[in-house]
């Protein structure tokens, strides 16, 4: 069983995802971060970055006490390995998975990230800082556009790559960008939304927001749940 530290964001829906293509039970354990409980002494506990989402594994593979994970692509991969699904095991398929996971943590998350900030969040609009933003935004779908131009999904097969960048690009439009632009991207995208697993996870996060406005709503769908097992 995995223990989900979660909230409804591109970070945390990278992890149901996951979970939902894979059919690895799971118990969702909300983490609200507008309400500050990240910063709970419990939490950081498992995630010393005050940062959803967390994972605790109550049966990893060595057979040891559990084990907790923080940061989404550590999540991932480390769910990758210990199931042996969504990432190749061949060692250039494997190797090129890693390249775009590392892409994404590293470029499209944080760049996008801060483009919500200053186009949205921040008390001060500073034209450049929301250029800056945008144009880095737009700089890196063009990056992701042209990998896919010859391949269905990132790295060739649908991988835990392609699950690390989908959620960055759902709020394409509070990014600025027109997924017209991009039109191997476009067609990426509409594939993994249409995707069974995608479609639960982002119906589970629809029931975490409406049980966090009503606690006693909803809860039956996030407590408490395993996945249902699917094929990839």
């Amino acid at each position: 069983m995995i223990d989900l530290y979660y909230w409804p964001t591109p970070n945390g829906h990278k992890i149901t995802i996951f979970l939902e293509e894979i059919g690895l039970p799971y118990t969702i354990n909300p983490v609200n971060i507008g309400a500050g409980e990240q910063f709970k002494p419990e939490f950081l506990k498992i995630s010393p970055n005050n940062r959803m989402p967390a994972i605790v594994d109550h049966e990893p593979a060595d057979g040891s006490a559990p084990i907790s994970v923080f940061e989404s692509g550590a999540i991932l991969l480390y769910l990758a390995e210990k199931t042996g699904k969504l990432i190749p095991q061949d060692l250039r398929q494997r190797t090129k998975v890693l390249e775009w996971l590392f892409w994404q943590m590293a470029g499209l998350g944080p760049m996008a990230g801060q483009n919500h900030h200053f186009s949205a969040y921040a008390p001060e609009k500073i034209e450049y800082a929301i250029n800056r933003y945008v144009n880095e935004t737009g700089r890196l779908y063009a990056v992701l556009n042209k990998q896919l131009a010859d391949k269905e999904f990132v790295a060739g097969d649908y991988s835990i790559a392609d699950i690390a960048a989908y959620p960055w690009i759902v709020p394409h439009e509070r990014q600025s960008q027109n997924l017209e632009d991009f039109p191997h991207l476009k067609r990426w995208f509409e594939t993994i939304k249409a995707r069974p697993a995608t479609i639960r996870a982002y119906e589970k996060a629809e029931a975490l927001k409406t049980q966090a406005l009503d606690p006693d709503k909803s809860r039956d769908l996030l407590f408490n749940q395993s996945a249902k097992t699917i094929q990839p």
